[in-house]
This record gives C-alpha cells, sequence and structure tokens, in this order.
C-alpha cells in the first residue's frame, strides 16, 4: 500500500478506521473507511492505473441520473479517490449468498438499458472490431497459444485471427454507443431504498468505451464468473428490450452471439496471462465456463467466422484451460 495519509487528512479522514477490500484482476485497490465524515472508499490506483477516467465518467453518469458513486475528493497526480461507498452487497455477494437471481438480473438490465440511453462523453475510446481485435490476440495468441501448443502463434494465425473476428464484428458496427465493457455481478450493487434503474449501483466503468450495447448485455447474462440459469437469461434480455423498445430484436440477438464470441474467447485467454504473467492461477478455474460458452457462441450463424478459424487452428481437445500448475 502507498501512503495516502496527507490525502486522507486533507479531506477529514485521518483518524478513520481503515478496511481493505478484496482485490480483483487490476492493480487498484480500495479501502473501505469508517468513521470519516460520511461513508466512504479510497481508491488507490497507482501506475498503469489512472483515477481520471473513473472521476470524469462518475460525473458524467450521475448528472445522466444514475447510481454511480460520487465523488468525494480527487488527487489524481497521485492516483487517489474518495468515492461513494454504496455498501457491502453487490449482486455477486447476493447471488452466493443465495438470493434469487431473477429480480437481481432483471433490475441488472433495467440499469443497463439506462445507461445505454446516456449520450457518451467526448473523448471516449472506440470498441470496434480493430479494438477488440488487439485485445483478443493480446490474451489468446501472446498468452494462451504458447501456453496450449508451446511455441510462438505464426502470423499467418494472427493474420487470420484479425481477420475472422473483423468479419465477424463489422456487419454490427453501426449500432454504436455507451459501452461500460465490464457489466456484470461484481460490478454491481444492490440500492434497495432506490427506484427504477437507480435501484442498481454501478462500478467501475473506467474502461467504458464507444461500442455496440450487445456487449454489455452479453456480459451480463453469459458471466465469465457464473452460470446463468436459462430462464433468468431470457428474463433479464426480455427487461432490456421492454426499456429500449425501438431496438431490432433480432440483429441484436446476432449481435449479443458475435460479441459474445469475442468476449469469451479473449476472457478465457485471459485467465491464462493472469495465472502465468501476474501468479493468479485461482481464474483458471473459469476457463471451463468460458470455453463452453464460447462453443454456444460458435453454434450461431453470426459467429461463421471465427468457428471457421478456431475449426483450422485449434482441435476441439485443445479448446480448454491449460493445466494449473502453469
Amino acid at each position: 500500500m502507498r501512503h495516502p495519509e496527507p490525502f486522507l487528512a486533507a479531506h477529514g479522514y485521518a483518524a478513520a478506521a481503515r478496511e481493505p477490500l478484496p482485490a480483483d484482476a487490476s492493480f487498484r485497490r480500495y479501502i473501505r473507511l469508517r468513521g470519516g465524515p460520511r461513508p466512504a472508499l479510497l481508491m488507490d490506483a497507482p501506475p498503469p492505473e489512472d483515477v481520471r477516467p473513473f472521476a470524469l465518467l462518475a460525473r458524467h453518469l450521475l448528472a445522466a441520473g444514475l447510481s454511480v458513486p460520487a465523488i468525494l475528493a480527487e488527487d489524481a497526480a497521485a492516483g487517489f479517490l474518495l468515492i461513494e461507498d454504496f455498501g457491502e452487497q453487490n449482486h455477486a455477494r447476493l447471488l452466493d449468498a443465495g438470493a434469487d437471481p431473477l429480480p437481481l438480473y432483471e433490475e441488472a438490465a433495467e440499469a443497463l438499458a439506462a445507461l445505454h440511453g446516456v449520450s457518451p462523453p467526448p473523448g471516449l475510446p472506440v470498441w470496434d472490431a480493430a479494438a477488440m481485435g488487439r485485445a483478443t490476440a493480446a490474451t489468446f495468441l501472446d498468452w494462451w497459444w504458447p501456453a496450449a501448443f508451446g511455441r510462438a502463434a505464426p502470423e499467418a494465425v494472427r493474420a487470420e485471427l484479425d481477420e475472422a473476428l473483423h468479419a465477424m464484428l463489422a456487419p454490427f458496427a453501426g449500432a454504436r454507443g455507451f459501452v461500460h465493457r465490464d457489466y456484470f455481478p461484481a460490478n454491481l450493487m444492490r440500492l434497495p431504498e432506490r427506484e427504477g434503474a437507480r435501484r442498481t449501483g454501478i462500478l467501475d466503468f473506467q474502461d467504458a468505451a464507444l461500442g455496440h450495447p450487445a456487449y454489455d448485455l452479453v456480459s451480463l447474462v453469459e458471466d465469465a464468473r457464473r452460470e446463468v440459469a436459462p430462464a433468468v437469461r431470457r428474463a433479464a434480455i426480455a427487461r432490456y428490450f421492454a426499456a429500449r423498445p425501438g431496438l431490432d430484436r433480432g440483429q441484436f440477438l446476432a449481435a449479443m452471439a458475435a460479441h459474445g464470441a469475442q468476449r469469451h474467447l479473449r476472457v478465457a485467454a485471459l485467465w491464462v496471462r493472469l495465472a502465468v504473467r501476474d501468479g493468479k492461477p485461482a481464474y483458471l478455474r473459469y476457463g471451463p465456463l468460458c470455453w463452453g460458452l464460447l462453443a454456444r457462441s460458435l453454434s450461431q450463424p453470426a459467429c461463421a467466422p471465427l468457428r471457421e478459424f478456431l475449426d483450422r487452428h485449434v482441435p476441439d481437445e485443445l479448446r480448454r484451460n491449460p493445466a494449473p500448475e502453469l
């Protein structure tokens, strides 16, 4: 932990009790502060993290009426933020404790529809076929491929994967708007005292971009870390469409299949990078789920280009995580 004492003291939290929260896959750390002027979290974001995108987007989304943490104090140069504390009831914790998933997923879908109705601020990066291709190569080819085959991915394979992803995703390039890019239960808070879309608090939006909204919905209902029952998945999708009645349902579902295939392949390989590069092998346990979700996506017509690429280069018996000892 770095030394946030001057920052905390300047804003009335010098004597606050500190409770570190569980770390995620990033370099950010969060500390719950008890005993200060109001409940708050300290975000400690050392390089290469940057608190400025979070602060910018938080203010933008708050102004749009969504439930995101208010920024209480900021020292961008030092990498510290004080943010509103929404408490401990995130959707993941509630689900793990046995809560009924149906209302949680329906509320999350309603909040997501509201998020997708917000005009994005200027300067967001683009999450298009080219960006998704680079992100997929950075996990699947740079980390999964050497672990599976014992050698680097050939340049010809890199070119083929890029072409396959572009062919799969380009048909949906016209529907571009605000996307969260990591919309799943651990980043969602239950706020029962609020109403409508504001009942769901939204966290970790600092990597938001301009992309297809199907990416976020598939992130929610085809979670890389937990099974979502088919009935719950259907109900969440129905709630989302009810909140956005102008969408072309068939086109949107095809976009979900295509963006889901890209996401599942990228994230399945991300677990390998976290294990090998970052010394976090526990993430490998999510591999079978991601590969299973990928197989389901690949059965859809919209995913034919990626399916054909994998059929050429990755036999079925290798479509899995490597052994945990890696």
